[in-house]
Order: structure tokens, then C-alpha cells, then sequence
């Protein structure tokens, strides 16, 4: 009974998987049908909306082909309307034109016509002339018969007589012009110079050869001169300046006869007062940061002056030279100033004579610029400006001028006798120079120019008004030895070759420096 239930349990069981995969089949089946189904549709829909597609591409291409087919049409239009226009206005223009050349082959039968009428009358007025001429000829023969004379011979006497009597007027006329033009020329000349003088102002020449330091208190002179001195004879060393410190209250004295190394000096002992510290090392590089602050301010007084009277276009090294002039001086007088005094002076006096006015104040600036430079001492003051002049492309005017203006060479243009009267007027005007400060510092500096002329000689300087020559040499090159032996040569061609009051004393100094660095 188990048995058979089981069994009937068995079957049912495979019956029930058979018809559950049946079922299944069945299922699937339906499933893959519906799919190929939709597939189909999808299908079936793709196409239709893509021949949808395909009409409205072709429509609209059909439309953008009628629009451009209009477009092209009203085009085409437009050009044959103005072409049209144009063959128009052609035959309208040609019209026009063979008017005009029918009214002009009128007018040139006018013309023609007058052509002719005119050359009956020029064939009469020939005519007439030839009566005229035979008129004139025998109404002229009648006259000689009358006068004696022929015709020939009456014009000849006429212009003789016409001849002399304008060679006399003319002579009486050149005369009377020429004691005018003396007598005008001397009053128009004396007006412009007085006309120049009197519209400069100037002051008079006030150059000398120390310079007063003030300081706070007289303890500040103990730290100046330093231990043993060195301090006072490192400045020296490094400046030329000759320092005397004695008893007067509350200064000390820069004597020299440079004014640049002068105005170096009091600059570099005020840095030292103000900053406290002085020592050889420190004194020699405030001397030179000094230096440097010099060259600069000379620059910038250079740029100044040009400024000042309107002058363009000068070379750098001119403006510096210029600048250098106010620490130079020319029988006292202060080159700068004097050479400022000399280029207004010619631009009032070439405006009076209707000269180049530019030219002229240029020129006067310039004229002096060959006493600045210290390499061609040799050459005269005038040459040398001129050269200077032609190497930084002056104006040859200029040149002649500043060459020319004490007659080293031959004036070539109006300008030149300019500079020169008006460097005759600011020179020999009252108190513009000092002869005896001139020649005491040309003896100076002569003085240092012998002394550097030798080898291993590194500064010279000139000081206690030139009666002590103190030499700086290079300790490599010159020996103690050799020091001694330089101080006595230099001595001798002091005694040989220069003229000058009392003794002169020279110093040969030579130091030698060790310096190694810890790093």
C-alpha cells in the first residue's frame, strides 16, 4: 500500500515536471513571438519615420532651391536693370559728347574764319609798315641833311653825353652813401654794444684759495688729526688739500688752489663729523663716495646751465665739460659765469645784427671749453675747444667761433668776430678778473704736472701755496731708494725750468699696505 502510494507520488511528480516544462515552452515561446513582434514594429516604425524624414529633407531642399533660384533670378535682375541704366547713361554721355563736337567743329570754323580775317590784317598792317619805314627813313635823311650829322653819329654823342653825366651823379651819390654808412656804421655798432653790456647784469670775480669748516666745538679737531696725525695726513693724502687746524675757534682752514678738491674735502670732513667715525679707511672711502657725488653734481650744473639759456641738443660730454667749468677760473674770474655772461652777450648782439641767435649763444657757451680738459695741455685753450667742438658734430659755425676768438685762426663766419668782442666785453669789464690768482694757480698746476710727468708717480698735489709738492708714489713700482733719488730730480727740474718766490718743498710719500681678508 506504501509501495503503490509512493509509486503514485512518483508519477504525479514527473507528470506535474513534464507539464510545468511544457508550460514553460509554451511560455517562452510566447515570449520570443512577442519580441519578434515588437522587433518588427520597431522595425516597421524606424522606416516609416524615416521615409517621413526623407520627404520633409526633399521638401525643404526643394525650398531652399526655389529661394535661391528667386535670389539668383532677382539678381540677375538687378544687374540687367543697371547695366540697362549704364547702356543708358552711355548713349545719354555720347549724345553729350557729339553735341560738343559738333559746337566745337563750329567753333573752329569760327576760329578759322577769324584765322583768316586776321591774316588780311596782319598783310595790311605789313603794308603800312613798310610806308612807315619809308617815311621814317626819309624824315631821317631830311634831319641829317638839316643837323650835319648822321644817325649814327647823334646816338653816339647822345650816350656819351648821357654817359658822363651818370658817372658823375653816381660818383657824387657813392660818396654821400659811403660817408653815411662810416658814420651810421659807427653809431649802430657802439649802440649794440652798449645796448648788449647794459642788458647783463653781472657780479664781480671774488675767487680765492681756502675754504672755511665750520665745527660745533674744538674737541671735534683732536678726532680730525687723530693719532699722531694720521687722520689729517690721510686726508691730504687723499684729497690734495692742504688742512690747517690751529687755534681759531670753531674752524678749520682747506687751503688749495682747486676748487673741486676744495669743495671735496669739506664735503668728506662733514660725512666724517657727522657719522664719528674717522680712521684712514674710513676718510678714504668717504672720499671717494664724495668724488663720485662731485662728477654727479658737475652733471647736473652742466644740464642746468644749458637749461637755463635754452640751448638743445648739446653731447653729454659737453654738458659735463660745461659743468666742470664752475670749479675752474680764468684770471679769477669764474669760467662758468664767464662763459654764461659771453653766450647772453652774443645772443643780444646777433639779435641786434640779425646773425643765427642760437649759433651764437652756443658759441659762447663753448668758447672757453678747451681750458677745462687737462690731457692736450700743449695746444691752445681755443684750439683744443674747437676740436672738442668738431668731435661732438657742433655746427662749423660754432667751431670758427671758438677757435677763431683769439685770432689762432682765420674767422670764416659773422659769428665768430661776435664771440670774440663779447669775450673782450665780460673779461675787460670792472672787477670780472684778478691777474695775480690766474698766474699763481697756472704755477701750481704746472708745479703738480712736472711731478706727475715721472713713472710710478700715482698724485701729486701742490699745497701751503705751492711751497710744499707732495708726491704719492706706488710702492710697487718706486723704492725707498728710489723715493729719495725722485724727491731730488724733482727738486733739481724745479730749480731748472720754473720761476717762482721763496723755496718749494717736496714730499715724495710711499705706503705700503698689507690687507688679507678672514672669511
Amino acid at each position: 500500500m506504501e509501495l503503490s502510494t509512493t509509486i503514485s507520488i512518483i508519477i504525479s511528480l514527473v507528470v506535474g515536471v513534464f507539464i510545468g516544462r511544457y508550460l514553460l515552452q509554451m511560455l517562452f515561446k510566447k515570449q520570443e513571438q512577442s519580441a519578434h513582434e515588437k522587433a518588427a514594429q520597431i522595425v516597421k516604425d524606424a522606416e516609416q519615420q524615416a521615409e517621413h524624414v526623407k520627404k520633409q529633407r526633399q521638401l525643404e531642399a526643394k525650398e531652399k532651391f526655389l529661394q535661391l533660384k528667386a535670389e539668383h533670378e532677382k539678381e540677375v535682375n538687378q544687374r540687367n536693370n543697371s547695366l540697362s541704366q549704364k547702356e543708358n547713361s552711355m548713349r545719354q554721355k555720347e549724345q553729350s559728347l557729339n553735341q560738343k563736337l559738333e559746337n566745337l567743329n563750329r567753333e573752329k570754323q569760327d576760329l578759322d574764319n577769324k584765322a583768316k580775317k586776321l591774316d588780311q590784317l596782319v598783310d595790311l598792317n605789313e603794308k603800312k609798315k613798310e610806308e612807315v619805314e619809308q617815311l621814317k627813313g626819309q624824315h631821317i635823311k631830311q634831319l641829317e641833311s638839316i643837323a650835319g650829322l648822321s644817325a649814327d653819329e647823334a646816338k653816339e654823342q647822345l650816350v656819351t653825353s648821357l654817359q658822363e653825366e651818370a658817372r658823375s651823379q653816381a660818383i657824387i651819390q657813392i660818396k654821400d652813401i659811403v660817408d653815411e654808412a662810416k658814420l651810421t656804421a659807427s653809431k649802430e655798432a657802439k649802440k649794440v654794444v652798449i645796448q648788449t653790456i647794459q642788458r647783463t647784469a653781472t657780479e664781480a670775480a671774488i675767487e680765492n684759495t681756502v675754504s672755511i669748516f665750520n665745527i660745533e666745538n674744538d674737541e671735534i679737531k683732536g678726532r680730525i688729526i687723530g693719532r699722531e696725525g694720521r687722520n689729517i695726513r690721510a686726508l691730504e693724502a687723499a684729497t690734495g688739500v692742504e688742512i690747517i687746524v690751529d687755534d681759531t675757534p670753531e674752524a678749520i682752514i682747506l687751503s688749495g688752489f682747486d676748487p673741486v678738491r676744495r669743495e671735496i674735502a669739506r664735503l668728506s670732513l662733514h660725512r666724517l663729523v657727522t657719522d664719528g667715525r674717522i680712521h684712514p679707511a674710513r676718510i678714504e672711502e668717504v672720499v671717494a663716495k664724495t668724488r663720485t657725488q662731485i662728477e654727479d653734481e658737475i652733471v647736473e650744473i652742466g644740464e642746468r646751465t644749458v637749461i637755463d639759456l635754452g640751448i638743445h641738443g648739446l653731447h653729454p660730454e659737453l654738458i659735463r665739460m660745461v659743468g666742470r667749468m664752475r670749479y675752474r677760473s680764468s684770471y679769477g674770474q669764474n669760467l662758468l659765469q664767464h662763459s654764461r655772461e659771453v653766450a647772453n652777450f652774443a645772443a643780444t648782439m646777433a639779435a641786434e645784427l640779425g646773425l643765427n641767435v642760437k649759433h651764437a649763444k652756443r658759441a659762447g657757451l663753448l668758447h672757453d671749453i678747451g681750458k677745462v680738459p687737462d690731457d692736450n695741455p700743449e695746444l691752445p685753450h681755443a684750439i683744443l675747444g674747437m676740436q672738442l667742438a668738431e668731435k661732438y658734430k657742433e655746427h662749423p659755425d660754432v667751431c670758427n667761433a671758438i677757435g677763431a676768438h683769439h685770432d689762432e685762426i682765420e674767422m670764416t663766419s659773422m659769428i665768430s668776430p661776435v664771440v670774440q668782442a663779447c669775450d673782450a666785453i665780460s673779461g675787460a669789464r670792472p672787477g670780472a678778473r684778478r691777474e695775480v690768482v690766474e698766474s699763481y694757480i697756472k704755477r701750481l698746476k704746472e708745479l703738480e704736472d712736472l711731478a706727475l710727468s715721472y713713472p710710478g708717480v700715482e698724485k701729486t698735489f701742490a699745497i701751503q701755496a705751492g711751497r710744499e709738492l707732495r708726491v704719492v708714489v706706488e710702492s710697487e713700482k718706486v723704492s725707498d731708494a728710489q723715493a729719495e733719488i725722485l724727491a731730488a730730480d724733482i727738486s733739481n727740474r724745479i730749480q731748472t725750468e720754473m720761476t717762482y718766490p721763496g723755496q718749494i718743498k717736496v714730499t715724495v710719500i710711499r705706503e705700503t699696505r698689507s690687507v688679507s681678508y678672514a672669511k
